[in-house]
């Protein structure tokens, strides 16, 4: 997906009720538009290939909760970012 979309992911950190993914995009791409794209996709992934097992948890809802917190790097080196969310592991 993030091939098909010229999204390069820079560090991931997956935790029990939330993930952390720093990703690089061209500039045209909005953030909103971003993480709608990877929200979206990854959620009609996840549902085609586990579908007997997430239906019981998730009956009436969706993969992902509908909010999320976007961040720009700014003034921020990219190493910083990586070594935050790699020491997100205890959050």
């Amino acid at each position: 997906m993030c091939n098909e979309y010229n999204y390069e992911i820079l560090s991931l950190h997956i935790s029990p009720d939330h993930v952390h993914l720093f990703v690089s995009a061209h500039p045209k791409n909005s953030p909103s538009e971003i993480a709608r794209k990877i929200k979206s996709i990854t959620a009609r992934e996840m549902w085609q290939q586990h579908e007997s097992l997430l239906e019981n948890y998730f009956w009436g809802g969706g993969f992902w909760e509908e909010s999320y917190y976007i961040g720009t790097a700014g003034e921020v080196s990219s190493q910083t970012i990586e070594q935050y969310i790699e020491r997100t592991e205890h959050v």
